[in-house]
Parts: structure tokens; sequence; C-alpha cells
């Protein structure tokens, strides 16, 4: 989602000189950490610079950025993508993708309250693109080379929740896929599994040109736990929904975000959190310690300690690497269709991350008998 919009702001900004922008993230605290280091950062390369911040953590730390020496100006994060809030005249212009993969984000916001999560706080409620706008968008990127599309957005599956007739994102990819039969490749970020509709669910299954690689917002493995996040989804539902896909599509490879020492969490929590990477066969896992945002229930909530937050996660991520350890070498000897990008390596449709031969050309789908596996990349 950030980059999607980094690089509208970039394209929107073009013609600016002297000026520095810090699309800022506020979703746990190390992100707003990494942001106030980041605008050091900038300010140190950039001495003389105008340094103006945006995106949540300019929402919701608002108070605690702004005070920040080393920042100029601050702009709300609803208003970012608006040329009138940098005082440059007209639209944006149409996009040409940074990478041979497009990121185009097609919902913004949500309408949910997980109790950790102060995404609403930062984003404001759902709002999407109508079908229209978002093939267009597509079509540019198509146009400027990109070879794979990766639809993006806050709350993904919620697209179209707030269009006439309240259509579904199976229905949005449908779309795509007819009006654009030059496309290769579709992607789709991460998504909540207990929206995937029918539709959705059958392109998942069945479409070539839509990735078999499917990455859940799942946050937790013990249902406790998943009840008091606010989640609206059991343990029970993502493992039947995994083994669906997989009986019809068995390349399809699963990612997931995984919270580590959640408020009350105990060890039996934590031990159901560790067995569901190998439950649904997690082999893109996004390990995040717990931390308190202000403002949310889950921060009122009996802490776990600090350091066995840290364990936890460390234990989580152990888990995680010896499970996508096994699957790379699974894929030794197979031949992938792997899409080259702009540093020597490249992306197969199931999200393995491949070295490609010298002078293989950024944009090209090529097709790689894999040797061997060398500190995570497939050669």
């Amino acid at each position: 989602m950030n980059l999607a919009e980094s690089e509208r702001m970039r394209a929107m900004l073009a013609g600016e000189t002297n000026l520095v922008v810090v699309n800022s993230c506020a979703v746990t605290g190390e992100a707003l950490r990494q942001t106030r280091q980041a605008i050091r950062r900038a300010r140190r390369d950039h001495p003389a610079a105008r340094l103006v911040v945006t995106g949540c953590a300019a929402e919701i730390d608002r108070t605690e950025i702004g005070a920040m020496d080393e920042v100029d100006g601050l702009v709300a994060n609803a208003a970012k993508l608006d040329p009138r809030s940098w005082n440059i005249p007209g639209r944006a212009p149409p996009v040409a993708p940074a990478r041979t993969r497009a990121f185009v984000a097609v919902q913004n916001g949500c309408d949910h309250a997980c109790t950790f999560c102060v995404i609403p706080q930062g984003r404001g409620p759902s709002r999407s693109l109508s079908v229209g706008e978002v093939v267009r968008d597509v079509e540019a990127h198509l146009a400027a080379g990109a070879q794979e599309v990766v639809l993006t957005g806050v709350d993904l599956t919620s697209w179209g929740h707030d269009l006439a007739g309240a259509p579904r994102l199976g229905t949005l990819i449908e779309a795509i896929l007819s009006a654009l039969p030059a496309l290769p490749r579709l992607r789709l970020s991460s998504v909540d599994g207990i929206e995937i509709d029918p539709l959705l669910f059958d392109l998942l299954a069945h479409e070539a040109r839509v990735m078999p690689n499917l990455h859940l917002s799942l946050q937790h493995g013990a249902d406790l736990i998943l009840k008091r996040m606010k989640r609206r989804h059991l343990r029970r539902n993502a493992i039947e929904l995994v083994a669906q896909l997989k009986v019809l599509r068995p390349d399809i490879t699963i990612g997931a975000d995984l919270i580590a020492g959640f408020p009350t969490e105990d060890d039996s929590h934590h031990q159901a959190n560790l067995a569901i990477i190998d439950d649904l066969d997690i082999v893109h896992a996004h390990i995040f310690p717990y931390s308190p945002r202000p403002g949310t229930p889950a921060a009122k909530m009996p802490q776990v300690p600090r350091e066995v937050v840290r364990a936890r996660a460390a234990a989580l991520r152990t888990r995680a690497a010896s499970r996508r350890a096994e699957w790379l070498a699974s894929l030794v000897g197979e031949t992938l269709p792997v899409l080259a990008e702009r540093d020597g390596t490249g992306y197969a449709p199931n999200y393995a991350r491949v070295a490609l031969p010298p002078g293989t050309a950024p944009g090209a789908i090529v097709d790689v008998t894999v040797r061997e596996v060398r500190e995570g990349l497939l050669v």
C-alpha cells in the first residue's frame, strides 16, 4: 500500500525541487521508531531541503512527529494524493511503474475495529475505487511495461462494500482479467480469508493469471486470542480455506501475518500460534512482536512481559524459517517461470525469490531450472 502511494506522490511531485517527503507508517511501535529514524536521516542527508511528513504516523502521532526539529510541515494522510495539498496544479500524471511489478491500491481505510490496530485512526473508513478506475490504473501500468500487477489495500477483501450494488473483490479481479487479456500476472497483497467471496475463491483455485500465492491477514493461531483481537475468523476457518484451495491448486503457497505476545497470551496460546505455521504450511510469514498502540483496547488489556514477547516472536520466526527452508529445498529441480527484477533476482508465481543468470533482462519472464538454495534464494 505504501509503495503504491509513494510512487503516486513521486510522480505528482516530480517537478518540485529541494523537497523531501517521508511517507510514514505507524502500524507498530517499531514502525513509528523507524519513521522517526528515517526523518532524522533524511534531514542529515538533505540539510537545506524542505522536509514534509505524511502517512499514518503523521496522522496518529501528529503532535510527536510535528514537534521534531527536523520536520518543516505535515500533510494529512487523507489528503496526501491531492495536488492541492502540495500547492501544485492539476492531477498527478499516470504512474509509470518503478518496478517490473506494479502496485495498485484499489481500496483504502478500514471499517473493522481489531483491538490492536490503529489503522482506522490513520486512514479512516473503507473507500473503494470503482472498477473503471482500477482497470484504467492497471492498463496504464501495463502500457508502461509492468508484467505483474499487485492489487493492494488496507483491507483489500472489503473492496466494493461502499460501491453501488456492493460488488465483491472477485468481481473486480474478473473485470481486470477480462478487460486486459495481455496482463500476464495478477497478484493479491494481504487478504482477510473470511471475506473471500465464491468468485474470488474460484479465481484463486483455477485462474492461471492469478498467481498461486495467498497472504492471509491471520494474526494468531489460538481462538481465544483471535476473539480478544476482535478478528472475524477462527482457526478452523483458515485451515478449511487453505485445505480446500490446496486440493484444487496444489502449487498454491500460503503467507500470513502473525502477532507474538498479544495481551493475555499464555503458553498454550503461543503453542497454537507456532502450530498454525505447520497446519497451514505457511512459507511466507510476517512475524510481529505485539506492541501497544495508543487509543486501542488491547493497550488496556493485561500485557505480556516484553522479554516474553520477544522470545515468542523469535520462536515463531525460527519455526517459520524452518518451514520455509523445507519448501525452498522442495523446489530444487523444478522449472519455474520467473519475472526478472532489476536487481538480478525475480519472483516465481509462488512468490519464491530466484537469483537469475547474469544479463537477464528486467521485465522478462524466463523459465529457470532451480539447482540449489543459497542464503534463502533459489539459484
